[in-house]
């Protein structure tokens, strides 16, 4: 049996959803999932212990960051990420792909591998599939992501066409480069833009390598929801059942929402983290900026309905006084709270699968929230 495997519980009668166990070398998870994002080895702000309350039984960390910075051999040193920063959890590594890419004019695609400059000193640097594996092996998560193509959003057909073949290619490199089989995983990345004969040609071409799992990689790049949402609809149903998917890079609770409701099993994203940075809180009844002026006499918790260390101990007022001061406190507080609030929402939407109501539990989160529901 792979090292990571799904174990389905339950198919919702009527959606995709699906309930399930993720089992790892490092835990077993409930799925639907949603993953913090510790891109350098941390999430921002937290501790493991902190992590763990919040709920998280895995994080997303990131082979780009750490291929810079602290580097290869220092990780070997401190016996891999899971004692270096004192995790016990699962660990999956996006494989640096979208970050290379991102830079635009500051990297080269090659068949072999994508020449860069480091955002940290301009130094030239190199990652190839082999590479990518190779440091992800370094690195000893749980769940290794293939080194691929994440082509922008707008790009022509001529363009994806290209990058996703490219993808595929070095997937299968990914897949000779990996010989920790045992205790490592190995998901492939379906690429193809926003085009549906693409979209299929790419699932059939990663499905045909029949791997521990599979994510959906190139969505939440800028295009509309909806279009998201329609991708989504006639991607999904090509991956197979039994093994865990992936949707990359979406932590919103509408598009976590409607992603499970299509089959999806595992999330991330940087956003809880980022916008709690920001003095932006999630909480059941939409954003709340406790930044704002309309925070500073409000003397009740972020979220009343949440259990969260911050909700249970501080005020508004008090967070956002913490947030104006630059005090830390106030972005760790901020932190804790969006991870909380995101935990008890896979929470919320594993029972109403259980259940067979989540249809109308997506209805009312989404009146509560304040979304347009159809």
């Amino acid at each position: 049996m792979a090292a990571v495997h799904l174990e389905i519980l339950k198919e919702d009668s009527r959606t995709k959803a699906r309930l399930g166990k993720l089992h790892t070398p490092h835990g077993v998870i409930d799925t639907p999932v949603f993953m913090p994002v510790g891109t350098q080895g941390t999430v921002k702000a937290m501790t493991p212990e902190e992590i763990r309350e919040v709920g998280a039984g895995i994080i997303l960390s990131n082979t780009y960051h750490l291929f810079l910075r602290p580097g290869q051999e220092l990780i070997r040193e401190a016996g891999g990420l899971h004692r270096f920063m004192n995790w016990d959890g699962a660990i999956l590594t996006d494989s640096g792909g979208f970050q290379v890419f991102s830079l635009g004019d500051l990297r080269t695609i090659q068949e072999s591998g994508v020449e860069f400059r480091s955002h940290i000193d301009g130094s030239r640097q190199f990652l190839s599939p082999e590479i990518a594996t190779q440091m992800q092996m370094t690195i000893g998560s749980d769940i290794v992501m293939a080194f691929d193509e994440c082509a922008p959003y707008p790009s022509t057909r001529e363009y994806v066409k290209n990058s996703l073949e490219r993808t595929t290619r070095w997937l299968k490199r990914c897949k000779e480069t990996l010989t920790t089989t045992e205790t490592q995983a190995l998901f492939g990345i379906v690429q193809g833009g926003m085009y549906e004969d693409l979209r299929r040609q790419s699932a059939a071409e990663i499905t045909e390598l029949d791997l521990p799992g599979y994510a959906i990689g190139g969505l939440s790049v800028g295009e509309p929801k909806e279009l998201m949402y329609e991708v989504l609809d006639y991607t999904v149903p090509l991956l197979p059942r039994e093994k865990p998917r992936y949707l990359m890079g979406v932590g919103s609770p509408d598009a976590i929402i409607e992603g499970v409701m299509r089959g999806v099993d595992m999330f991330d994203c940087v956003l809880p983290t980022r916008i709690a940075r920001n003095g932006t809180a999630m909480t059941r009844f939409g954003k709340v900026i406790v930044r704002n002026a309309g925070s500073a006499h409000d003397f009740g918790p972020i979220d009343p309905t949440c259990d969260c260390y911050a909700c249970r101990n501080y005020s508004r007022a008090y967070i956002r006084h913490l947030l104006k001061a630059e005090e830390i406190l106030g972005l760790r507080l901020m932190t804790i709270h969006n991870l909380r609030y995101l935990q008890n929402l896979m929470r919320e939407i594993r029972d109403a699968i259980r259940e067979d109501r989540l249809p109308e539990y997506r209805q009312k989160c989404f009146a509560d929230y304040g979304y347009e529901y159809e």
